[in-house]
């Protein structure tokens, strides 16, 4: 991969990670930990762990959509 993509989406899922850890809305952290997701995607895809990219990103949404309906449930 290249240098200048590699420091990107480092830089993405470090974004995506100390928001993360210092929002305190839930709504707000799924939305970190979604860049989060998306910043190390390319990692993992570039590596060659094709089977692993194509497991989260079936997961990462469905872990999302039941995350929102706890987090909504909570807050009721």
């Amino acid at each position: 991969m290249n240098l200048i993509l590699q420091a990107a989406f480092g830089l993405i899922a470090l974004a995506g990670a100390v928001s993360a850890a210092l929002i305190r809305d839930s709504y707000g952290k799924l939305i970190s930990l979604g860049i989060l997701v998306g910043g190390v995607m390319p990692f993992i895809v570039d590596r060659g762990y094709l089977d692993v990219a194509i497991a989260v990103s079936l997961i990462a949404p469905i872990a999302t959509i039941f995350v929102l309906m706890v987090v909504r449930r909570a807050e009721v």
